[in-house]
């Protein structure tokens, strides 16, 4: 998964991430179809879109995600008290 070039980590990671790519593993589930996603090498943050695209994962989409987690979490456990 290439990306354009937004790195964090030393000269050596970011070099690497250029030459070979990032990557990605999953840091974090928001939903069963919204991640967020952090490079080993350059710790470079992304999240996937509603498109399902990687993008950038800046203050305002990590405010988005945490409030779309709760309220999948609240969902899904309504949906678990009214079946049982």
């Amino acid at each position: 998964m290439k990306t354009s070039t937004h790195h964090h980590g030393n000269k050596f990671s970011s070099f690497f991430c250029n030459l070979f790519g990032h990557h990605y593993v999953v840091s974090k589930k928001v939903t069963q179809h919204i991640k967020e996603y952090k490079c080993l090498h350059c710790q470079k943050e992304v999240t996937t879109d509603v498109s399902g695209n990687l993008s950038v994962l800046t203050p305002q989409m990590q405010e988005i995600n945490s409030t779309l987690e709760d309220m999948y979490r609240k969902r899904k456990s309504r949906v678990v008290h009214q079946v049982a």
